[in-house]
């Protein structure tokens, strides 16, 4: 497909930017625009036009999810860290944006600790040169595309209500425990909680295990990755450094809390088809038959669990837990049956969750002017 460079097909308007410190900001009506959307409301105005915004520090570059360029439109004013851009005739505002919001700057931006993408880069940016009739047709399906994602969204954020009103049906408030149950700390259910160091000291096992990009014998299970559900960036070791790590093999099915970092957060591994091991600064829980994982789990991310691990949390700048408090954690214990009646729910609403997800993340990769997907 022909490119088209930034520099020949918009006016490059960085020479209008004014920046204006927040001391010496006049509060008013109009927006005050940085590198990622509005900072503040001003008295004044320097810019009325459709333009895009384009990150020049500070941006979200590399980002998947957040966007390096947004649209604006009328009286605003706009700092020195986004560059301004003025599409020419013949090039649509909303297909300009579309093609810079997710662009891959790799190799453009400099900087170590506050990436910046010069003017000199930005001008060499290219963009699919296409007809005006073919660009209105791209951004049509993209402005399809979002609405379809947002409506996924918030779908996903209706079944997550949905589990939390069954639970509260359910169990009632943990906090007041107004249906009776018994109410104890969670270490009195554990049959296990470990860790890395369990298997030794740091020293030792640094100097034994390594962790490869590529697939080896097992997974190196970090919270990372929990989190972000993204399984092609995890870690890997091999046999022998699996069965050094004995007393932190994972089956799947077991709580695991942050020890450090975003102490206290808790995470609920999935089940998998390899062996895996427990990643370091995290904690690794198994239960007794009074507790089902899927009902602690729920428990411990309300907002009930949350205030509870959080009181155990220490550190002023690195938060940390200790397995001792981790163990001191009160939680209700409602009879088993009525735990496994809530894990039928939350499987049901699951499958739904999957399918609404499916969607998004279908929708999620088709955000962009370039290639030919549209």
């Amino acid at each position: 497909m022909e490119m088209v460079y930034v520099e020949d097909c918009c006016e490059i308007l960085d020479s209008m930017r004014v920046p204006i410190t927040a001391s010496d900001r006049i509060a008013g009506e109009y927006p005050y625009y940085g590198a990622n959307g509005i900072q503040d409301h001003v008295s004044d105005y320097i810019f009325d036009d459709e333009l895009v915004l384009l990150a020049e520090d500070g941006g979200n570059f590399g980002s998947k999810e957040r966007p390096i360029a947004y649209r604006v439109s009328g009286k605003c004013w706009v700092n020195n860290h986004a560059h301004v851009l003025k599409p020419k005739a013949g090039l649509d505002v909303d297909y300009l944006c579309y093609s810079l919001m997710f662009y891959d700057v790799d190799g453009m931006v400099n900087g170590a600790t506050r990436q910046k993408l010069t003017q000199a880069a930005m001008r060499k940016m290219k963009i699919p040169l296409r007809s005006i009739e073919e660009q209105v047709h791209v951004v049509d399906e993209l402005n399809r595309v979002i609405k379809i994602k947002e409506q996924r969204q918030q779908e996903l954020a209706l079944l997550d209500e949905i589990i939390k009103a069954r639970f509260v049906e359910l169990f009632g408030d943990p906090a007041n425990n107004e249906k009776g149950f018994i109410k104890a700390p969670m270490g009195d259910y554990m049959t296990l909680l470990t860790d890395f160091s369990s298997n030794g000291s740091y020293k030792t096992l640094d100097s034994r295990v390594t962790m490869y990009d590529e697939p080896k014998y097992a997974w190196m299970v970090r919270t990372t990755d929990l989190e972000s559900g993204d399984m092609t960036s995890v870690k890997y070791i091999d046999e022998s450094a699996y069965e050094l790590l004995s007393r932190s093999k994972i089956y799947g099915g077991e709580i695991i809390m942050n020890k450090i970092g975003s102490a206290g957060k808790i995470y609920l591994m999935p089940q998998i088809n390899m062996p895996a091991s427990l990643g370091r600064n995290a904690f690794m829980f198994r239960y007794d038959e009074h507790i089902n994982v899927k009902f602690l789990y729920h428990l411990l991310t309300s907002e009930y669990g949350q205030r509870e691990i959080q009181q155990y949390v220490r550190g002023a700048v690195t938060k940390t837990i200790t397995k001792n408090d981790a163990r001191s954690v009160l939680i209700i214990v409602p009879p088993i049956e009525l735990q496994n009646e809530f894990e039928v729910f939350v499987a049901q609403v699951d499958k739904s969750k999957v399918i609404a997800y499916t969607i998004y993340m279908n929708y999620s990769n088709r955000r962009s002017c370039h290639g030919n997907k549209f």
